[in-house]
């Protein structure tokens, strides 16, 4: 039942809470944006089977949407958010607290959405946050981790869990706990596929139904990489198969594909030791554009 999920909207009140749970207990934390879909409930899945409480929060966080980015747009759906996660029980367990704050309450000293009037704490992880997403969403990363420590900090969890999906904001949020010397371990678990293998993603509500059959092709193209990275073809060799297959749709405009180096990011020629092949398509319908990205570890 729904009212067997406490809401908190403050951090004030989600302390009083966590200050009341017995010492030494451990606290599964799944950070989303909301219009939750079966990707986001594995997470919460796996959190229920290896803590006592679990904990989501559900926050739209404007740091990391440019001023020409789709956040007055992006789905928010939280009473269906709040059904989803009351109707999920895992090994007895379910989800015990929500965690939704204001945009006020998150940013007290206020936030802009144009970097250069920005005012308050923001974090930046150097290294790993400018490539790929980073280099069509320069301040994407610095939004990311800003506000996944502050949530971090408001939450106070044992382990967060987070999906491959969005790898590079695995490795930047892993990289940032290590560096600020933050006690939580970050875990990581597989992508959930939609049936034709387009990965699921809260955007995916854009896209109607022909285009999302389409955009399966994504997969397709990741796939037939992985193909040839075990048939010994060099990263050439790879790009341009990947290419061909995802110009076959007239709807797609390629904004990256990527063979990078697994902790570093940085682009790479020898494959000898694996590497992510990643992949950021634009997807135009109806004079709607949207980003959609996929990757497989080799």
């Amino acid at each position: 039942m729904t009212d067997s999920i406490v809401i908190f909207r403050t951090v004030s009140e989600y302390r009083n809470w966590r200050n009341s749970l017995p010492n030494n207990t451990s606290i599964g934390f799944v950070p989303t944006m909301g219009a939750l879909h079966q990707g986001h409930l594995s997470l919460v899945s796996q959190s229920l089977k290896e803590n006592t409480f679990t904990v989501i929060s559900i926050f739209v966080n404007p740091s990391q949407f440019a001023p020409n980015e789709d956040l007055n747009s992006y789905p928010r759906t939280f009473t269906q958010d709040l059904e989803l996660l009351s109707n999920l029980n895992i090994e007895g367990k379910s989800v015990n607290a929500i965690f939704a704050p204001t945009v006020l309450e998150m940013y007290p000293s206020g936030i802009d959405l144009d970097i250069n009037k920005q005012q308050g704490a923001f974090v930046s992880v150097l290294g790993v946050s400018e490539q790929l997403e980073g280099q069509t969403r320069p301040n994407f990363f610095r939004g990311v981790a800003t506000v996944v420590t502050k949530l971090f900090n408001a939450i106070q969890p044992t382990v967060a869990y987070f999906g491959q999906k969005d790898i590079q904001q695995t490795i930047v949020l892993k990289r940032m706990v290590k560096d600020l010397l933050i006690p939580i371990e970050i875990k990581v678990l597989p992508i959930i596929r939609e049936s034709n293998g387009l990965a699921l993603s809260s955007r995916n509500a854009y896209l109607s139904d022909e285009l999302r059959e389409n955009s399966s092709l994504i997969y397709k193209a990741l796939k037939e990489g992985e193909s040839a990275f075990k048939n010994g073809k060099s990263r050439d060799e790879i790009l341009s198969i990947i290419t061909k297959i995802l110009l076959k749709n007239e709807q797609f405009k390629i904004d990256y594909i990527s063979l990078a180096d697994k902790e570093t990011l940085q682009e790479i020629d020898d494959l000898s030791n694996g590497a992510i092949l990643s992949i950021a398509i634009y997807v135009t319908e109806n004079e709607r554009t949207t980003r959609l990205i996929d990757n497989i570890i080799l």
